[in-house]
């Protein structure tokens, strides 16, 4: 079996490192892409007050980056002087739409003509980013890609680049205290998504199995005990190493096939994407078992020697979290359900699957 791994972020972990991203900036001209919210103004001017005041500070972004708000935050972003490195402070919108940002050389139609029309970045105009993330469960800040919707035609692109890779992730654990329950919930459920994922996968290799099994049992044994002390900083921590693993996992393999359909699932019903990736993972883990000896492997150190028992097991720990598993929860039919599986297996992240035959049969 020929593999291979490579992650250039350098990564920065601990409670209180915020504080130093104002080294990480350094003398260079900096822009901020942050929330317009009143915890992240208070995160944005503590880290103002060192870094001095950023040539401008992109807000307009909230969840799922879309092409019209990525059109604006573009044009905010060419009108002003030029930045040498962007900053991303918040969730994996945020770190989604400073890649975009990054991409775009101020103008968000070079980013349309690469989504759409396939035609290249311009390579040497790609800025560093500096990815804080705010919450445990994107896996964005050690990733070379971004999401990108445009909700106006139904549609979703990936954006991806080497040059995309943040140059630094400064993961302080603090930053997600104040995350909801709702918030801590859904992020969770992504990074599991892309940890069993990343086992599941025909791109899996043994460095990200390592990471992706020590993700899902770390979120399985923490997660729950976290949306009942949603104040605990240790818990936090645990969380977002088990993300930041998770991100380190999928950031060479790719998602697979539950990544594909939540495409559909938050299209239609606008069902939170963390919420969408992970309803389908007991199905999905079924799908896969008995597909690879190395990934049955991967998930028997997960869920134990009897992998039916173990899904059982998923299903009842989403459920119990309040997740629905069964598509009808979330307005799709039987017929449906086999039309939209159907349509991932032949998406992207869909073609990843190593349990396609089985998915095909079902």
């Amino acid at each position: 079996m020929n593999w291979a791994y490579w992650n250039p972020v350098k990564i920065r972990f601990g409670n209180g490192l915020l504080d130093e991203v104002a080294g990480l900036i350094g003398q260079r001209r900096w822009a901020l892409v942050t929330y317009d919210q009143p915890l992240f103004r208070e995160f944005s001017a503590r880290l103002t007050g060192i870094a001095g005041a950023p040539v401008v500070s992109i807000t307009n972004i909230e969840t799922n980056p879309d092409c019209a708000d990525l059109a604006e935050s573009c044009r905010q972003f060419g009108a002003a002087e030029p930045a040498e490195v962007i900053v991303a402070l918040g969730g994996g919108s945020m770190i989604d739409a400073a890649k975009v940002l990054a991409a775009s050389d101020g103008d968000f139609e070079t980013v349309r003509r690469h989504l759409v029309e396939k035609k290249p970045l311009i390579e040497g105009a790609i800025l560093p980013i500096i990815a804080v993330p705010t919450t445990a469960g994107t896996g964005s800040e050690v990733t070379s890609w971004a999401t990108v919707w445009d909700s106006a035609n139904g549609s979703k692109y990936s954006l991806a680049h080497p040059r995309l890779y943040p140059e630094t992730a400064v993961l302080d654990p603090a930053l997600t205290v104040g995350a909801p329950r709702g918030l801590t919930l859904a992020t969770g459920l992504d990074a599991l998504s892309h940890a069993l994922e990343s086992i599941w996968n025909v791109n899996g290799n043994p460095v990200s199995a390592n990471y992706a099994v020590e993700a899902a049992k770390e979120i399985i044994e923490t997660l729950p005990r976290l949306l009942e002390r949603l104040d605990d900083v240790e818990l936090r921590t645990r969380q977002m190493r088990a993300s930041l693993l998770a991100g380190l996992a999928f950031s060479n393999t790719k998602t697979a096939l539950a990544h594909n359909i939540s495409y559909d699932i938050t299209l239609k019903s606008g069902t939170i994407h963390g919420i969408a990736c992970s309803f389908s993972l007991p199905m999905v883990m079924r799908w896969a078992m008995g597909a690879q000896p190395q990934c049955d492997a991967a998930l028997r150190r997960v869920f134990g020697p009897d992998l039916e028992a173990g899904a059982e097991r998923l299903g009842a720990f989403l459920r119990d979290l309040g997740v629905a598993t069964e598509p009808s929860a979330y307005g799709v039919s039987a017929g449906e359900w086999n039309r939209l599986v159907g349509k991932a297996l032949e998406g992207e992240r869909g073609r990843n699957f190593i349990g396609r035959q089985a998915a095909m049969a079902a």
